[in-house]
C-alpha cells in the first residue's frame, strides 16, 4: 500500500491527481470550502485576529480546497492567511504564489489544519482469521494476488487489535485493519498545531460496528475497482474513528456542515414567483448541500476536531 500510493510512479504522485479518479467533499461543492472557510473565520475570532493566521491542508491533492477557501474569506481576513498544502506530489504549475507547497507538516501552526479523506491514505496492515483462527498478515504482489503470511504479529498490532478490534470469537476469513498508524499520524498532526484548530474528515467506524470482513477498495476514474497496489487506483481503508484518541469533538459531517450555515433543504417555492432566477440558484445551492449532508454518503463522513 505504501508503495502503491507513494512510491516512484505511486498513484498519488501521478500528474493527473486524485480529484480525476474520485470526489471528496472538496471537490463536490465549493460550498464545502466556504463552510471550512467559516470556520476558519471563527478560529480566527478565538485567537484573536493573529497578524499570520496558519491554513494547513494536509493530503491537498492539486490544491483545490485551498483556492476555494481563500476564494471564500473575507479579503481582510485572506490577507492575513498563510496558506499551505502538504502533498507527496510536486507544486501544480498553476498554484497561485501566495499557496505554499511542502512534503511535511509544517509545525508551530497557529490557525487551523484539515485534512480530508487523508487518513483512509495512511497504509495500514491487513489480517485475516486463518483455517485455525490465527489472525495472519495479508501480503500481496503487485497484480493483487494475496496470501497469508505464516509469521505471527507483531506485539504492537496484536496490542492494537486486543484493544480496538478483538476478533475473538469471528470465523475464518474475518478480517481487521490495523489502525495503530493513523493514530500516529494523527497524534502528529494535532502536535503540529501551537494554537488553533486540527480537523480531520473522513469516513470510518466505531467500536461495536467494525466490518466483518474489512474496507479496503481501490478507485480509479471515478469508479470502485479492485485494489490491485501497482500505482494504478488509489487504496483506500475506513478509518478506526475511536481509536486516533485524540480529539475533543466528533460528529458527523451532515450535523458539523449544518452548524457552519450548509442546508440542503429546497428553497420556499414562493421565491420562485417572485425571483425566478434567485430561486434557480437558490435549488441548484439545495442540490449541492443535500449532497454534501446526505447521511448515506458524504454527510455519514465524520470531523474529528482538536482545539489547542
Amino acid at each position: 500500500m505504501e508503495r502503491a500510493l507513494y512510491g516512484d510512479g505511486g498513484f498519488f504522485r501521478a500528474e493527473a491527481g486524485p480529484a480525476a479518479h474520485f470526489r471528496t467533499s472538496a471537490h463536490a461543492s465549493p460550498l464545502f470550502a466556504g463552510a471550512i472557510a467559516t470556520l476558519l473565520e471563527r478560529v480566527d475570532e478565538a485567537l484573536d485576529h493573529p497578524a499570520r493566521l496558519d491554513l494547513v491542508d494536509v493530503g491537498a491533492g492539486r490544491g483545490e480546497l485551498l483556492r476555494g477557501i481563500l476564494a471564500a474569506l473575507p479579503p481582510a481576513v485572506a490577507a492575513r492567511v498563510a496558506a499551505v498544502g502538504v502533498e507527496v506530489a510536486p507544486r501544480p504549475e498553476d498554484l497561485p504564489p501566495t499557496i505554499g507547497w511542502t512534503s511535511a507538516i509544517p509545525s508551530g501552526i497557529t490557525g487551523l489544519l484539515v485534512a480530508t479523506e487523508w487518513l483512509d491514505n495512511i497504509p495500514v496492515e491487513v489480517v485475516e482469521l486463518d483455517s485455525t483462527l490465527r489472525p495472519r498478515y495479508w501480503r500481496s504482489t503487485p497484480d493483487g494476488t494475496l496470501t497469508l503470511d505464516e509469521s505471527p504479529l507483531e506485539p504492537g498490532d496484536a496490542r492494537w487489535l486486543a484493544d480496538w478490534w478483538p476478533l475473538a470469537g469471528l470465523p475464518e476469513g474475518a478480517r481487521a485493519e490495523v489502525g495503530a498508524p493513523r493514530d500516529e499520524a494523527w497524534a502528529a498532526a494535532t502536535a503540529s498545531v501551537a494554537r488553533g484548530m486540527a480537523l480531520a474528515v473522513d469516513y470510518g467506524h466505531l467500536a461495536g460496528d467494525r466490518p466483518l470482513f474489512g474496507t479496503l477498495t481501490g478507485f480509479r476514474d471515478g469508479r470502485e475497482t479492485a485494489p490491485v497496489p501497482d500505482g494504478s487506483c488509489d487504496l483506500t481503508i475506513a478509518v478506526a474513528l475511536d481509536s486516533l484518541g485524540v480529539h475533543h469533538l466528533l460528529t458527523t459531517q451532515r450535523e458539523a456542515l449544518r452548524l457552519l450555515g450548509v442546508d440542503g433543504r429546497r428553497p420556499p417555492l414562493a421565491l420562485a414567483s417572485t425571483d425566478p432566477a434567485g430561486y434557480v440558484r437558490a435549488l441548484a445551492r439545495a442540490g449541492q448541500a443535500a449532497e454534501l449532508t446526505d447521511p448515506a454518503g458524504l454527510g455519514g463522513h465524520h470531523w474529528v476536531m482538536y482545539w489547542v
